[in-house]
């Protein structure tokens, strides 16, 4: 399967821990009583040396949570990713050059089909990548592309208990209240048939009952 020699230039829309990250910056203060960048010079003039040490020590010496700790002790390294909204959309289509990029640039073409047939189901179709996976959401995440090998695309849906043929492979999730339930294997352009298209439709559905 030769590679696509271009690809469209997708509009990806804001991951929901985007929104979840910066409300923790903006409630640090409250909560903690240090805004972020107060306790970044605390750490870094009174804290141990690794991020280890310093999350720990966050924890026992001030009572923060492990996110906060987490947070504070990544930043204070100069380490952590730009959660702001501008840096994570920045940070998006680079996710998905880097997930489709070398052996797996032949499936590029596969991608931008799903997403195609995602964003045709209604305007209120988000997509917002990850490091490793594309999920769609709606309220929640009703379908998800991971490449998982060099040759295949596991095209993830959320359909609950809902009975399936067998082509739809069931991941457990519904048993281990996972959003993705069933995975339909993609390899080839055919493969994105009406079946396909039936189902992420009523996985689209379902997210709205």
């Amino acid at each position: 399967m030769p590679a696509a020699k271009s690809s469209p230039k997708w509009t990806y829309d804001l991951h929901p821990s985007v929104a979840m990250h910066q409300s923790m910056v903006t409630g640090l203060k409250q909560k903690s009583g240090r805004t972020l960048e107060e306790w970044l010079d605390l750490v870094r003039k009174q804290g141990p040396q690794t991020r280890k040490e310093r999350v720990a020590w966050l924890k026992t010496t001030y009572g923060l949570g492990l996110n906060f700790a987490s947070l504070i002790a990544e930043r204070s390294e100069g380490e952590g990713e730009d959660w702001s909204p501008e840096g994570y959309l920045k940070r998006a289509p680079e996710y998905v050059d880097k997930m489709f990029a070398g052996p797996k640039a032949a499936l590029r073409p596969l991608y931008d089909a799903l997403l195609s047939e995602g964003k045709k189901l209604g305007k209120d179709v988000r997509v917002c990548p990850c490091e490793t996976i594309v999920p769609l959401y709606r309220n929640h995440v009703f379908a998800q592309v991971k490449p998982s090998t060099r040759t295949r695309i596991d095209f993830g849906l959320a359909l609950k208990d809902t009975k399936t043929p067998k082509r739809l492979i069931d991941t457990g999730g519904f048993a281990k209240k996972d959003r993705i339930t069933h995975r339909i294997e993609i390899s080839s352009p055919a493969d994105i048939d009406d079946e396909v298209r039936k189902w992420l439709k009523r996985a689209y559905e379902i997210d709205a009952e």
